[in-house]
């Protein structure tokens, strides 16, 4: 039964404090993830824009 406390094993914090280089790469390995989603956004909008203006342009002077 849990009552609460913390037993030593499940603690998820390191005993002693993270190295700069450490911090360092966690933080650019981070900035890449983050960087690649933008980007994957960023051409999933444009694609659909650039989708609905050739609709909006074939059914405007083509008649669909």
């Amino acid at each position: 039964m849990d009552d609460g406390t913390k037993d030593k094993d499940s603690v998820t914090t390191p005993d002693q404090p993270e190295g700069r280089m450490t911090r360092l790469r966690r933080r650019l390995t981070e900035w890449q993830i983050q960087k690649h989603v933008a980007r994957g956004l960023a051409y999933g909008v444009g694609s659909g824009a650039v989708s609905l203006l050739v609709l909006g342009i074939r059914v405007r002077y083509f008649g669909g």
